[in-house]
C-alpha cells in the first residue's frame, strides 16, 4: 500500500475529480501545497470551482492526461478497470489508490477525526456536526457529500485537530478509516450491487467499528436490530441513542412539530432531562440525527447549550428537503431521497405541512437498487397523492435490460392509480404545468439530476 508523506507534497491526479467527495479531497491537497490535476467526463460547477482555485481539469478520460511527472493517481469506485487513464498509470508504474484510501490517510493526520456512517442521514448529520463545531470555534476540517451554505461548498480546511467526514459503506470504503469518534445512524439493505445481503452489510459495519481506537468513541443507534452484536469484542467507549430509554444513553420525549414541520423535543441523558431542543430540520428522522450529533459533540466537550443553538439555526445541506421556490402558488421542494426508507421519511415529513395535494416526481437511482427494492419503492411512493416516474438514472451502471421504470409503475398502480411514467423531462414539466393547482406541493426526488425539473419550472 502506497503511503503519503504529507510533509512532502506530491503531484496528484484525480480520475473523476468532479465528484462531490473527490473534489473535496482535491481541494484539501491543494491547501496542503500539493500539485493537483484531474479529469471528469463533463464540466460541472465542481470542475469550474476547482479550476478557479488552480487545479488543472481535463474534460474526458484520456491516456495522455497521465504523464511521468505525476507521483500518484487517485480514482473513484465508479472508475472501471479498463479506464484509459488508470491503464496508462499502471503501465507507467505510477502508484494508484482509491478515494477511500486517500480519505483514510488524510484522516490519520487528525487526532480527533469523526466519521458519520449509516444507510441514511450521513450528509445531514455531518452537516449538523459541521455547524456545531464551527459555532464552537473548533476550526474543523470538513468534507461532506452535499453543498452547505455555511461552507459555501462541500469542503473546509481548518487548522485544528478536528476532522469531520461522512463514512460510506459502499465497496467497504469506510474500512479504510480509523475515526476517533464513529457514528452509526442506521443499517439497512442497500448497495446490493456490491453487498450480498444484510448480513454482509452488518459485517462491514462491524469492521468499521473495530477500527476505532481503545480511547475512542462509538455513537450507535440502539434501534438498530441486534446492535449489540456489532460491538462484541470492542474495548472503546460505547454511547447509545434511540427511541428506547431502557437501552439508550441519549433519547427524547414529547416530540412535536411546528408549522414548517421542524421538530421540537425534550432531550434526555441517562433518564435525566437535559434541555428542550428545537431543530430547524423537517421530519422525525432528523430529530434522531440531531441527537446523534449532540451525543458526538458532547464526547468532544461541546456544551449542550452551544449545540442546541447551532441546531436551531442549522439550514441543512442542499437537496435535503430543500425549498426551491413557489410557482403559481405551488411549493417546490427538492430532495435527495433514493432509498424506500428515505422516500417514506420525506413524504411523512411533507405530510405535516399545509398543502392541497402532494406530487412526487421520482427518478430511480441505479438499475440494481431499483430492481432490488421494486416493491418497497412502490409502497413508499404510494403514500403521495400523485407520482410521476422518470427513467432510471444509471449512475455507475450499465442498463442490464431486465428492469425499467415501467416495472415500478405497474406495481405502484396497484396501490395508487394516480401515477404516471414519462421519460422526457420536457414532457414531465409540461404535464406538471397542466395539472398542478395552487397550494399543491411538488417534490422532485432522487439522487440523480431530477432537480433540474423544479429549477426549470421556477425559471419559466
Amino acid at each position: 500500500m502506497y503511503k503519503i508523506d504529507f510533509n512532502k507534497p506530491l503531484s496528484v491526479h484525480f480520475i473523476g475529480i468532479g465528484g462531490i467527495s473527490m473534489s473535496g479531497l482535491a481541494e484539501i491537497l491543494m491547501y496542503n501545497d500539493f500539485t493537483v490535476s484531474g479529469s471528469d467526463i463533463s464540466t460541472s460547477n465542481m470542475t469550474e470551482h476547482l479550476k478557479n482555485i488552480g487545479v488543472t481539469v481535463n474534460i474526458g478520460h484520456h491516456a495522455d492526461n497521465i504523464t511521468s511527472s505525476l507521483d500518484l493517481i487517485v480514482y473513484t469506485a465508479a472508475i472501471s478497470n479498463d479506464n484509459p487513464e488508470l491503464l496508462s498509470a499502471i503501465s507507467r508504474s505510477i502508484p494508484t489508490m482509491d478515494r477511500a484510501e486517500l480519505l483514510g490517510q488524510i484522516m490519520d493526520n487528525y487526532s480527533h477525526s469523526i466519521g458519520i456512517a449509516g444507510t441514511h442521514g450521513k450528509t445531514t448529520t455531518t452537516s449538523m456536526m459541521s455547524q456545531i463545531f464551527l459555532d464552537a470555534d473548533l476550526d474543523p476540517t470538513i468534507t461532506v457529500g452535499g453543498i452547505l451554505d455555511i461552507l459555501d461548498g462541500n469542503i473546509r480546511v481548518g487548522n485544528s485537530s478536528y476532522f469531520i467526514t461522512e463514512a460510506c459503506e459502499y465497496a467497504n470504503s469506510f474500512l479504510k478509516f480509523s475515526p476517533f469518534v464513529a457514528i452509526v445512524l442506521n443499517i439497512e439493505e442497500d448497495h446490493l450491487d456490491f453487498f450480498k445481503n444484510i448480513s454482509d452489510i452488518r459485517s462491514s459495519f462491524k469492521g468499521y467499528l473495530s477500527n476505532v481506537p481503545e480511547n475512542g468513541y462509538i455513537i450507535i443507534n440502539s434501534d438498530i436490530e441486534n446492535y449489540e452484536q456489532l460491538l462484541i469484542g470492542l474495548n472503546c467507549h460505547i454511547i447509545t441513542y434511540g427511541t428506547d430509554e431502557t437501552k439508550s444513553d441519549w433519547t427524547c420525549k414529547n416530540i412535536s412539530f411546528n408549522e414548517k414541520g421542524c421538530g421540537n423535543y425534550d432531550l434526555y441523558y441517562k433518564s435525566t432531562h437535559i434541555d428542550t431542543i428545537q431543530i430547524n430540520s423537517t421530519g422525525i428522522h432528523n430529530i434522531y440525527n440531531s441527537i446523534a450529533a449532540i451525543a458526538a459533540s458532547h464526547t468532544i466537550g461541546i456544551d449542550i447549550s452551544s449545540a442546541k443553538s447551532s441546531l436551531e439555526s442549522f439550514s441543512g445541506p442542499k437537496r435535503r428537503f430543500e425549498y426551491k421556490g413557489s410557482l403559481m402558488g405551488v411549493t417546490v421542494i427538492d430532495d435527495y431521497a433514493h432509498h424506500p426508507t428515505e422516500i417514506e421519511a420525506t413524504i411523512h415529513a411533507a405530510q405535516r405541512l399545509d398543502y392541497n395535494k402532494l406530487w412526487i416526481v421520482f427518478q430511480p437511482h441505479t438499475y440494481s437498487r431499483t430492481k432490488a427494492f421494486l416493491s418497497k419503492f412502490a409502497k413508499a411512493l404510494s403514500i403521495a397523492d400523485y407520482v410521476v416516474i422518470t427513467d432510471i438514472y444509471a449512475a455507475r451502471e450499465k442498463d442490464p435490460g431486465d428492469i425499467h421504470s415501467n416495472d415500478l409503475l405497474s406495481q405502484l398502480k396497484e396501490m395508487n392509480e394516480n401515477c404516471y411514467y414519462l421519460s422526457s423531462f420536457d414532457d414531465i414539466e409540461i404535464f406538471l404545468l397542466e395539472n398542478l393547482v395552487p397550494n399543491d406541493m411538488l417534490i422532485t426526488m432522487g439522487a440523480g439530476n431530477i432537480n433540474i425539473i423544479g429549477e426549470d419550472l421556477l425559471n419559466g
